[in-house]
């Protein structure tokens, strides 16, 4: 304990010049509580907490050589940038999301979090501590005529003046109370790491949404070029059909599959205008005051190599495995609380003051005062009360390991999904950009021979379809990839632990 305080106390209510603020019995009560304080404090009651032994595999899919991805080199064990989005080589990603960190509510509230948890604990390390209070008392007071007066005088009308400080001090015997810090600074953990949960899920819902606000872009300016294409194609027949080399029936076909492809367009305009809505929202805005930076697939890059943690490593970097960690930790202590509340009870009690008929005569010798109390209290029947509490603490710590539990293994869960989604997507996309191309080559040779009058027309409306088709499958496939690319990013956590500014950090918990 520092020895400001003690001098506090040791100076007095009246001030160190008062005589009886020296006298060798408060003294004595003042270093009689100090010395309790630390004799008294034994060790803590309940079970110490212990961190959770990592899953023991090296791999997150079965098979050989399961953790792979082709065409985009995985580097294991690699380090996790805690920009990650930059990866993507998109300066105005970098900026939305930079933007949407200084901004968005939803992340100010998690830091508010933080601080409130933070501050409890601070609060409840007071009580580690002897509580201090001082008071001064002045009274005008008659007593019975047929009582005798205190004073000297046998006036019965007369002034009292007290002033005291008392010092209390409940001893932390059985460790209850530290027990108590321990759950407290487990809270403010947790608190801490569903914080950097959220500062990863704005990050990563950043990114989606911007990738497919580029998908939507895409899939707009695609259905924009098959129309276009169309109503080429629908001049040329108009004009041989005026020429009687083919049937209206053909033109009316044309102008179904134009207008069909036109139907398209309004839904996904909607689309698009609340995607901007949404980044609008993300970014701490109004609807109205929509964010300057614009998307196209073209605009990102898949990172030149992808990062993965080892398995064993995915456990101390997830903030949502952090967090039920930090959980289970304060479940655990409350064990202890709970036990030592079943266990007698210490507290200590003293005071030193004066008290005077007069203001001035509080600082002489007479008019000094103290007492000294200790009062030890055990709980002799409570209708199994306390026994049941330690009892639900027991089984809510066993609840929060399951949930730990269950946190983990959908943690490997997702990193599993991610990369299975990674695989696929390479070949989806390289299947998707032949189909498109073959799609390309069909429509263009039918397009010769419409201009040859040479034209069978369900051929042609069949091209037409297959090569919107393609295009708006190849543009899903993209962007799927990117998007798979930023959840492989959150599945791993973030790369909060390399981020100077992060609440949170990479330690081992340990038990007070």
């Amino acid at each position: 304990m520092g020895g400001g305080w003690q001098r506090a106390l040791a100076s007095g209510f009246c001030g160190s010049g008062c005589a009886h603020a020296r006298s060798p019995a408060r003294l004595l009560i003042l270093s009689g509580l100090l010395f309790a304080s630390q004799v008294l404090s034994g060790c803590a009651v309940g079970p110490d907490f212990k961190p959770q032994a990592p899953p023991e595999t090296s791999k997150y899919l079965s098979g050989p050589a399961a953790d792979r991805v082709p065409g985009h080199p995985l580097v294991h064990d690699a380090e996790i940038p805690p920009q990650w989005w930059e990866l993507f080589r998109s300066p105005a990603l970098n900026r939305i999301v930079q933007d949407g960190i200084a901004h968005n509510a939803d992340l100010a509230a998690a830091e508010a979090a933080v601080r409130v948890a933070q501050a409890n604990a601070l609060a409840q390390r007071g009580a580690l501590f002897p509580s201090v209070t001082g008071d001064f008392e002045s009274s005008r007071q008659k007593v019975a005529v047929d009582l005798s007066s205190p004073l000297e005088s046998g006036a019965n009308i007369f002034n009292l003046h007290t002033g005291q400080v008392t010092v209390s001090y409940v001893a932390d015997v059985w460790g209850g109370t530290r027990r108590l810090v321990e759950s407290a600074d487990a809270q403010a953990e947790m608190r801490a790491f569903q914080r950097e949960g959220v500062y990863l899920t704005l990050a990563s819902n950043i990114a989606l949404a911007a990738i497919e606000e580029g998908r939507l872009r895409g899939q707009i300016a695609a259905t924009r070029r098959v129309m276009g294409l169309q109503s080429e194609v629908l001049k040329l027949l108009k004009r041989q059909q005026e020429q009687g080399q083919i049937a209206l029936t053909d033109v009316a076909a044309q102008e179904t599959a134009v207008s069909q492809t036109r139907l398209l367009l309004p839904p996904l305009e909607r689309q698009l205008a609340q995607q901007r809505h949404l980044l609008t929202f993300l970014t701490g805005r109004l609807s109205s005051d929509a964010p300057a930076e614009t998307f196209n697939l073209g605009s990102f890059r898949m990172p030149r190599r992808l990062p993965l943690s080892l398995p064993a490593d995915l456990v101390r970097q997830r903030p949502d495995i952090r967090a039920a960690e930090a959980n289970l930790r304060s479940s655990n202590a409350m064990i202890g609380v709970a036990i030592a509340n079943r266990l007698p009870q210490i507290s200590l009690t003293g005071n030193v003051g004066a008290a005077a008929a007069r203001f001035a005569e509080l600082a002489t010798p007479g008019a000094g005062l103290w007492m000294l109390a200790g009062n030890a209290a055990q709980t002799i029947f409570d209708a199994g009360m306390l026994e049941n509490k330690q009892v639900a603490a027991e089984e809510e710590t066993n609840q929060a390991l399951a949930q730990y539990r269950s946190t983990v293994l959908a943690a490997f869960q997702n990193v599993a999904d991610v990369l299975r989604a990674l695989q696929a997507g390479t070949r989806t996309i390289s299947a998707a950009t032949d189909a498109e191309r073959s799609a390309s080559e069909s429509i263009a040779l039918l397009r010769k021979q419409v201009d040859q009058g040479q034209i069978s027309v369900p051929l042609l409306l069949a091209a037409q379809q297959a090569y919107l088709q393609t295009s708006l499958a190849r543009l899903d496939a993209q962007a799927s990839q990117l998007a798979n690319t930023v959840a492989l990013f959150q599945a791993l956590g973030g790369g909060w632990w390399n981020r100077e500014s992060g609440f949170a950090r990479v330690t081992e918990a340990k038990p007070l």
